[in-house]
């Protein structure tokens, strides 16, 4: 690649001095929208949308005309497939209008549905907060448990929206013991509904002691009341709780003699300890409404702006130094080197590939190089754009704590970190969740062979949970990920976005091969050709792991008896060998490899000789470890009314499903169980035909178990694939 020519460097430096942020950083929030599926989510950030000035029209999900759901595929199901970013900007509501105060959210709304869950793993890594949107009648669900972890895996605050309270069976105090009890006791509602179902006005806002209700065409129209008469008991139950937990949560001792005494707190008081509560992760503030009657998202936004943190308030984020492996700190400062993760990539039918940023520190500027440190390289920000959905705005320069996209990045993935080359900083990757699911495509005519290659690649480039193989046997391609629905999707898109025409087999299980007790083994590989032979010699030791603990090598060999230099090849041919089993030619999981002995020859021995004989070696020990099949089971979580669910658990018993727990939920029976998801393909015809279409189910992974003796024999000889 041809460095910059010093001139140009020279007016870019100038250039960058000229140029200022539009908003300062404790103005800026980079926040995320996240639930379990029909909780609400896009239907709350179309009310952002709109309220904040970006849309002019409401697009309503139920009519397949959302902004934030802008793929065909989206508006077609309802449903959120690919996270979607827009920035926006909102003065809050106690400032009416005055510019000074108006504050710029960068925000993504993320898919519900568990098979594309890495949209939200991905989106959470790179964001400072997060609004959780509940629904009003089925309260915690399980994928907004999912997400809620997620989320503390990254140490994200988070806000909760009680959605849909408007609907017929919209329960609050039942939402609000949920999240408690399910998520975090010291879940704090500052707003409680004034009615519910039909009957739901507005909500009491317990900090200002003030009730709040909407109209006009949008909900645009507040206005600011007294608390009535018959909520004034209530409201003071709910406003003495709030204080409680503040006050006794915030170490404030002057606070707490104040409410001790009786004495009023003031509000700005109030607000400044629920903020430093959230950002802690202490607490976690509870509003309430409903985004399609539009009552209550003016407020959710304020409560943005009050309580989630700014990138300043989330400090500095910390990183590896690739030359020194030392930990090194990147502060959310536009002076500091420039580094910033890539957390998606997203083919776009008009500019091609689209790299999604989220910036640390530093300033990027358009025509400027970057340094991708995960995979040492340099790359050329051609364009910046700043996303709004589906559309984009072209802009010349973004500064820290900023979520962009760049154009013309050849070589950057998922999880890369992109960096000033003279001060080099690797921050932390993504991890991703395995496939659980595969099928086998084949093109239809030669033209769609040629066209599925590059279809896959790039797809494959966008969703690090989406995987290719080629069967070495029979050359079939396969393709694997997270559910049913997801392999769907991805084959419309190959036909919609790439012109790709296939037959598709049928879903097969992702089983996986692991062991069950330490075994040792050599593996010795000697060749005589005449020339120069091949000498590989080594010893391994394997060992069980925890589930999910993946894959591990270690070396403990001493006095020289391998040499140093043929390590990494023994290391690569077990890792070769992992992707095969023993027993049934599936992936082999949670092993730790030793090395502990050897020998090599002075002239013959090789790389390649090494490799070799270390993948020999690790099949010998798996096959004296005991080695079994394991299979992905999933928690169902099936929701019934009373007279079917005997049919319901009886159904799920003979699936090889364990009932973890049935609870109620209003009159209808939630039942939670765990099955192998080889007997859940069907499913959801399966259930509505036997509940005359009134059950639902959703299905998350959770981990890999033992198949039985008996359905392993099967899986042997091919009877199940």
């Amino acid at each position: 690649m041809t460095p910059p020519h010093p001139a140009d460097v020279i007016c870019q430096q100038f250039f960058i001095l000229f140029m200022t942020r539009a908003y300062p950083l404790e103005k800026v929030r980079d926040i995320g929208i996240i639930a379990h599926i029909d909780a609400g989510k896009t239907t709350v950030s179309e009310r952002v949308l709109f309220y904040t000035g970006v849309s002019h029209k409401i697009g309503e999900v139920h009519e397949g005309a959302a902004v934030m759901d802008w793929m065909e595929q989206e508006r077609e199901r309802g449903i959120t497939i690919t996270a979607a970013a827009t920035t926006c900007f909102w003065i809050p509501t106690y400032h009416k209008g005055n510019k000074e105060f108006e504050h710029r959210i960068n925000l993504i709304d993320t898919p519900g549905h568990v098979d594309f869950t890495v949209e939200v793993e991905r989106s959470l890594r790179v964001l400072d907060g997060g609004v959780v949107v509940f629904d009003g009648v089925a309260g915690v669900e399980p994928q907004s448990e999912t997400v809620w972890h997620q989320a503390d895996k990254y140490n994200v605050p988070r806000i909760c929206f009680i959605n849909k309270l408007d609907r017929v069976g919209a329960r609050w105090e039942k939402d609000i013991a949920s999240i408690r009890e399910r998520l975090n006791p010291k879940a704090v509602p500052i707003q409680i509904p004034v009615g519910e179902e039909e009957k739901f006005e507005g909500v009491i806002d317990l900090i200002t002691e003030k009730f709040i209700t909407f109209s006009g065409a949008h909900g645009e129209i507040f206005d600011i009341k007294e608390i009535p008469d018959t909520e004034k008991e209530r409201a003071k139950k709910y406003r003495e709780e709030m204080i409680d937990i503040i006050a006794s949560e915030s170490g404030d001792d002057a606070m707490m003699e104040k409410y001790l005494a009786g004495e009023a707190l003031a509000v700005a008081d109030i607000k400044a300890v629920i903020r430093r509560l959230t950002i802690a992760g202490t607490i976690n503030p509870i509003l309430c409404g409903t985004a399609l009657k539009n009552k209550g998202v003016q407020l959710m936004l304020d409560a943005v702006i009050d309580y989630l943190p700014s990138p300043l308030d989330r400090g500095a984020v910390k990183g590896i130094d690739p030359n020194t492996e030392q930990e090194i700190m990147r502060s959310p400062n536009d002076a500091e080197p420039f580094s910033a993760l890539a957390f998606k990539i997203a083919t776009d039918p008009f500019v091609g590939s689209l790299a999604f940023f989220r910036i640390y520190s530093g300033t990027l500027t358009k025509g400027s190089y970057v340094y991708n440190s995960t995979k040492g390289e340099k790359e050329r920000i051609s364009r910046i754009l700043r996303l709004h959905a589906n559309q984009r705005e072209e802009v010349d320069q973004i500064f820290a704590g900023e979520i962009a996209a760049a154009v013309g990045l050849k070589n950057t993935t998922t999880g890369d970190t992109l960096c000033d080359e003279d001060k080099p900083i690797i921050l932390e990757r993504i991890t991703f969740p395995e496939p659980v699911i595969s099928i086998r495509i084949e093109p239809k005519t030669k033209v769609d062979q040629e066209k599925m290659g590059l279809a896959l690649r790039r797809l494959g480039e966008e969703d690090p949970t989406f995987r290719i193989r080629v069967d070495q046997e029979t050359a079939e391609t396969i393709i694997s990920g997270m559910g049913e629905l997801h392999l769907e999707i991805i084959v419309d898109r190959m036909f919609r976005e790439f012109g790709v025409s296939a037959n598709v087999g049928t879903p097969q299980v992702a089983y996986r091969e692991t062991i069950r007790k330490m075994a040792e083994a050599e593996g010795k590989y000697i060749k005589q050709s005449g020339g120069r032979g091949q000498y590989g010699h080594v010893r391994l030791r394997v060992e069980p792991r925890e589930r999910g603990a993946g894959f591990e090598f270690e070396s403990e060999l001493k006095g020289g008896v391998v040499p140093q230099e043929y390590i990494p090849a023994v290391e690569k041919g077990v890792k070769e060998a992992l992707d095969k089993g023993v027993v049934a030619g599936y992936p082999i999981k949670d092993v730790k490899v030793i090395i502990y002995d050897g020998s090599y020859h002075e002239v013959d021995s090789s790389e390649a000789a090494f490799k070799i004989a270390g993948s020999m070696a690790f099949q010998e020990c798996v096959r004296r470890a005991d080695p079994v099949i394991l299979e992905p089971v999933m928690k169902v979580v099936a929701i019934t009314p009373p007279q079917f669910m005997g049919d319901v658990t009886g159904d799920l018993n003979s699936k090889r499903g364990k009932i973890e727990g049935i609870d109620d939920r209003g009159n209808i029976k939630v039942i939670t169980a765990k099955v192998p998801l080889a007997k859940m393909f069907g499913y959801s015809t399966q259930i509505r035909s036997m509940t005359e279409g009134r059950a639902s189910f959703s299905m998350e992974f959770s981990h890999y178990d033992e198949v039985p003796k008996n359905i392993a024999e099967d899986i042997i000889s091919g009877k199940i694939k």
